[in-house]
């Protein structure tokens, strides 16, 4: 990587400590958004609300995170990236300040909201950034450092979350946030340079009216699972939102200037990448909420030594991202991805095929098998999605991939939680407990190992991005 770069002023500036400041703030906004859990029953007495209700801090978080997704290239195209990173910087350490301050839980909620809009614009952007400002040849492997960062996030989360609410009150939390985010702010300042040509255009508001039914139907698929669901009313929410995702779909092709330019979905690699990104992240999420629950319903272990039976395989996830990222360089996509999703469909397989109770020590293993395969399919599907794509439909590419990849990731929770709670119920009419929560183990890992094998199927479809690219 090299150290001296040039902006679009042409002038020299410091190409690491550029990277350095945009991942240090993509790093904080992601700790934000999952340590928060850890905070919940404390949450639950202070403000006087039950888990239903303070659930949304992290569901409106995901809603609203979804719905500023494609507004990022349109951003990206019109404000200059130096004025656009540290306003985003700027608008969380506001709504962090807010929650700070939040005497009632409406209050945090706002200041959550104002979190989640930084988080949906900064996620596909600091991924197209880094894209832009990296010659091809050298994507797979500086992408596959935006992993390790990103993928260390997972693992220190729940620890710094432990700690901080262990010496203090969950106020403490959100001031380190603050604290970190302003130090980046104020480095910002000095390294963050414009390195983003500017495609000026008119924000299509009917389109940015028409993407919230995205948040429709994410809001429905949240509530699978759920008891006294009116579901009349979500038929109805549903129907709507999808109608409302349909014009959206259909306005994009029609208009001069799209908020989201849909055109990237006619390269074919392209399409695979975002499928394979997408079960990727499914079977990450998937471990990531299941996993904990096996611990405490089936082998009986406390919430936080299950909270720190996940950091293994994070910590395998955030080590092999910059490996997979020169082996993606080097070696090629496809085989780089086959060998993620090969390891993916084995921590699945065993899980079936192995049945009965199994070990901690089993779970902690197949759990960093299935984390360390998608270190080899996440970042290097990004890459590829990037260098199938020509350089000024990057932004839109990122976005779309990132809007897909939350939706699938909240989808899979949905049918996993789904499956869980039918499949247990079901067995409880002739089992005991013990038995029927594994029967709805068994189920959830059998459905996501089909999901698994699906995605090795689209690992085996690609071809080689750097042969062909779209034409804008």
């Amino acid at each position: 990587m090299q150290e001296k770069a040039i902006d679009l002023q042409g002038r020299a500036y410091s190409h690491l400590a550029f990277i350095w400041t945009l991942l240090a703030g993509t790093f904080t906004m992601s700790i934000s958004q999952s340590s928060l859990s850890t905070a919940y029953p404390t949450l639950m007495k202070y403000f006087n609300v039950p888990a239903s209700t303070v659930q949304w801090l992290t569901t409106g978080f995901m809603l609203v995170m979804v719905v500023m997704m494609p507004v990022s290239p349109w951003l990206l195209n019109n404000i200059r990236f130096p004025v656009l990173f540290v306003s985003v910087l700027a608008l969380f350490d506001v709504g962090t300040f807010i929650i700070y301050l939040a005497t009632s839980f409406p209050l945090m909620m706002l200041g959550r909201v104002m979190e989640a809009m930084a988080v949906g614009i900064m996620f596909p952007s600091y991924q197209t950034v880094m894209l832009r400002i990296t010659p091809e040849a050298q994507r797979g492997g500086v992408m596959g450092f935006a992993g390790l960062v990103m993928g260390s996030a997972l693992a220190v989360g729940p620890i710094i979350s432990g700690i901080v609410l262990r010496y203090t009150t969950w106020q403490g939390l959100f001031v380190v946030f603050m604290v970190i985010i302003t130090i980046v702010f104020l480095v910002a300042l000095k390294t963050i340079k414009d390195v983003m040509p500017q495609h000026k255009a008119k924000l299509d508001y009917w389109s940015v009216l028409s993407s919230v039914g995205f948040i429709g139907i994410l809001y429905v698929v949240n509530q699978i699972g759920k008891t006294a669901v009116n579901w009349t009313a979500m038929g109805a929410l549903l129907v709507i939102s999808l109608l409302a995702v349909a014009y959206f779909v259909y306005r994009q092709f029609h208009v001069d200037a799209p908020l989201l330019d849909l055109r990237v979905l006619k390269t074919v690699n392209f399409d695979l990448a975002v499928l394979l990104t997408g079960a990727s992240y499914i079977a990450l999420i998937v471990v990531t909420i299941v996993f904990p629950l096996y611990y405490q319903e089936v082998l009986g272990i406390s919430p936080f030594a299950s909270g720190m039976a996940l950091v293994p395989g994070a910590v395998v996830l955030s080590l092999l991202n910059p490996v997979t990222g020169k082996l993606a360089d080097k070696i090629g996509f496809k085989a780089t991805m086959l060998t993620g999703m090969s390891m993916i469909v084995l921590g699945w397989l065993w899980l079936t095929l192995v049945g009965g109770q199994q070990s901690l020590l089993a779970m902690i293993l197949t759990a960093t098998l299935i984390e360390g395969g998608n270190a080899f399919v996440m970042m290097p599907a990004v890459t590829l999605g990037a260098n199938s794509l020509p350089d000024q439909l990057i932004s839109h590419g990122t976005a779309v991939i990132t809007t897909v990849r939350q939706i699938l990731g909240s989808t899979g929770v949905a049918v996993a939680t789904l499956i869980l709670a039918t499949v247990t119920a079901s067995h409880l009419k002739t089992a005991g407990h013990v038995a029927a929560n594994l029967a709805g183990y068994h189920a959830v890992f059998a459905t996501f190992l089909a999901v698994a094998v699906v995605g090795w199927i689209f690992a085996a479809m690609l071809r080689d991005g750097r042969k062909s690219k779209a034409v804008a």
